[in-house]
């Protein structure tokens, strides 16, 4: 239960942050309406940071199922405690997605174009291509999780207090570098919550919930957290190795 509360907390700061970022540029009559691409990555690295400051030393901030599910499947989360992480984040990921709706519940209705409300909640592709966009959100994902592992590395010597901000570092640079295809969800509650939200939610002139794309930010996260975990396990011991032989030339 303490797991799911803490990422249950965690994941909603996480969506407060990088979905209000969005709700901020998109929607009519912010005083952050039209700044940018930049300033949305921004405020996703930064949420992603804060929220894992806040609940990173009870729980480990997972905040994602991609990267809860690529733990377990290299024997660093017990299968046991699996659900109770996914429920925490998909519950929070909803939480988040509500907390947005009434923050900015005075420019839903001036907001006329219903696919920024939905942008608000959740991720959709640039071009409609699924199998193309499956590899962008796996690749994604790979990436987080590759970096993830090597960031909080034993071997790395780094604080851990400075992780989390190293971690925003990370899905910044996925941001500005990767994300302009689907959106990067890169984390299955991250996109599956705040559309459900959508979904429930009485939003003027909201239109649909883009429920036909909804999977794709599901299996690729999933797909791509575990392919970047299996790799870098099993990459790490040419890493030492390579540290060895470096340590001995010098």
């Amino acid at each position: 239960m303490e797991i799911l509360i803490a990422e249950c907390l965690g994941t909603a700061i996480l969506i407060l942050f990088g979905d209000g970022v969005v709700a901020n540029v998109l929607l009519k009559r912010s005083k952050a309406e039209s700044s940018g691409w930049i300033v949305i990555t921004a405020g996703w690295a930064f949420g992603v940071a804060i929220a894992v400051y806040v609940t990173g030393w009870a729980s480990g901030a997972h905040l994602n199922p991609a990267v809860t599910v690529a733990l377990w499947n290299i024997g660093k989360v017990n299968a046991g405690l699996v659900w109770w992480y996914i429920s925490g984040q998909m519950l929070g990921a909803f939480l988040g997605g509500v907390l947005v709706w009434l923050f900015f519940y005075a420019h839903w209705q001036i907001t006329e174009e219903s696919g920024k409300k939905l942008a608000v909640f959740c991720t959709s592709p640039a071009v409609n291509m699924p199998l193309a966009n499956l590899f962008c959100e796996f690749l994604g994902t790979l990436v987080l999780v590759l970096g993830i592992l090597g960031i909080t590395a034993k071997y790395n010597n780094l604080s851990s207090g400075l992780a989390p901000f190293l971690v925003g570092i990370l899905v910044w640079a996925i941001g500005l570098s990767l994300g302009g295809t689907t959106g990067y969800a890169i984390n299955p509650a991250r996109d599956f919550g705040p559309r459900l939200a959508h979904a429930l939610l009485p939003i003027p002139g909201k239109g649909n919930s883009g429920w036909d794309y909804a999977v794709i930010p599901i299996i690729g996260p999933l797909l791509g957290g575990m392919t970047g975990a299996w790799l870098y396990t099993h990459l790490l011991p040419y890493l030492l190795k390579a540290q060895e032989i470096s340590k001995l030339a010098n």
